[in-house]
């Protein structure tokens, strides 16, 4: 393939509900999409999950699209591409900036899934007709509130509870919704709020059988998540840490994580979340496939990822209409009793709908 333009769009997308972690409350999602268009006319879509401040990690949205404007489409553009994970090589001389390239890979990637006639989950090697999907709750302003939030989703049949915690909101928190949900599968995510010195507080979350306890220390940590792991009978997954493969054979090593979350974005493509899967794969430790609040785009292709065989936990992909109004995507993505249905269809499987797309559109350029 050959790709001779490329639109980058800056929208914004009203949440139903604002969504707290221990790093911000979000109202509205600004993101960056992106439209990358063949010699032969083909187009696909890939998405920015870099938020508009570095709170996840130290990209944001105007420093993707400074990135992909300045350095990444000009490597890109009317250069000839056999296969999607040559992008990656190409983009190897530029240093992380990791969200950045996975914009502009996973768009390359749907292009070449319409021109071989086979699905994104069937072009990356998956293997699954629908997926198990879980839900991520943030943190509420009561216990009470979370309880009634975790009911609600248990009752549509959710296979895995994710909730936010933070220092106070915490331990009792994960009492109470064991109590009430004794046969729930339940998780705890710090998002980095903890520090080793938390090791005694985090340890009394043993007593909950919980799934997991996912990036309870700082966000570039491997070391002090393998001295807390051996302190902690709940297995730890690695979010933030986890920038590539070589991270990821890292921290099981040294024995700081025991399941590891694949976000795509994160890791740089679509191309290095199948390796980071294939190794942990072959170590034995399962993975699964985090949300970034994404629209409808970012869903399809953690929905395509998720069909790889050693994505055995429920991952954070769940309905649209969990997050948005109005998707942007026909049809949007559906859970039903805790699974989607993975599309058939050549690419994506969704279809863009450039009407809602314009509505929610702030600014748009187009490079050729």
């Amino acid at each position: 393939m050959k790709i001779t333009e490329i639109t980058i769009r800056h929208l914004q997308m009203k949440l139903k509900a604002p969504f707290t972690t221990s790093f911000g409350t979000f109202t509205n999602k600004d993101f960056l999409l992106l439209e990358a268009k063949d010699e032969d006319g083909t187009i696909g879509w890939g998405e920015s999950v870099a938020f508009h401040s570095p709170w996840y990690n130290e990209e944001t949205l105007k420093t993707n699209w400074h990135m992909l404007e300045d350095y990444l489409i000009p490597l890109i553009l009317n250069k000839e591409i056999t296969h999607p994970d040559e992008v990656s090589e190409i983009f190897e001389p530029i240093r992380k900036n990791n969200m950045a390239k996975s914009t502009i890979e996973g768009a390359i990637w749907d292009i070449y899934a319409q021109q071989t006639n086979q699905s994104l989950a069937a072009a990356l090697g998956g293997t699954k007709d629908k997926i198990e999907v879980g839900i991520s709750i943030g943190i509420q302003q009561s216990i009470e509130d979370l309880v009634a939030l975790v009911d609600e989703y248990v009752k549509e049949g959710y296979k895995r509870i994710k909730v936010k915690i933070k220092p106070g909101w915490d331990v009792e928190v994960m009492r109470t919704l064991r109590e009430k949900f004794p046969d729930v599968a339940i998780m705890a995510d710090a998002n980095s709020a903890y520090r080793l010195a938390d090791a005694e507080l985090l340890k009394q979350l043993d007593a909950f059988d919980l799934t997991m306890v996912e990036q309870p220390l700082a966000s570039d940590d491997i070391i002090d998540h393998a001295t807390l792991q051996k302190q902690m009978t709940t297995p730890i997954c690695l979010d933030e840490s986890i920038h590539s493969l070589e991270d990821a054979r890292k921290a099981v090593e040294l024995g700081a994580t025991k399941i590891i979350n694949i976000k795509i974005g994160r890791v740089g493509g679509l191309t290095e979340a199948k390796k980071i899967h294939d190794y942990c794969q072959s170590v034995g430790v399962p993975v699964w496939c985090g949300g970034m609040l994404e629209s409808g785009i970012g869903r399809a292709h953690n929905v395509a990822l998720t069909t790889l065989s050693n994505f055995i936990l429920p991952g954070d992909t769940a309905s649209s209409n969990r997050y948005w109004e109005k998707d942007i995507i026909e049809p949007e993505v559906v859970a039903e009793n805790g699974y989607i249905h993975v599309p058939q269809t050549a690419g994506i499987g969704y279809e863009v709908n450039r009407d809602t797309v314009e509505d929610y559109t702030v600014e748009k350029k187009t490079y050729k």
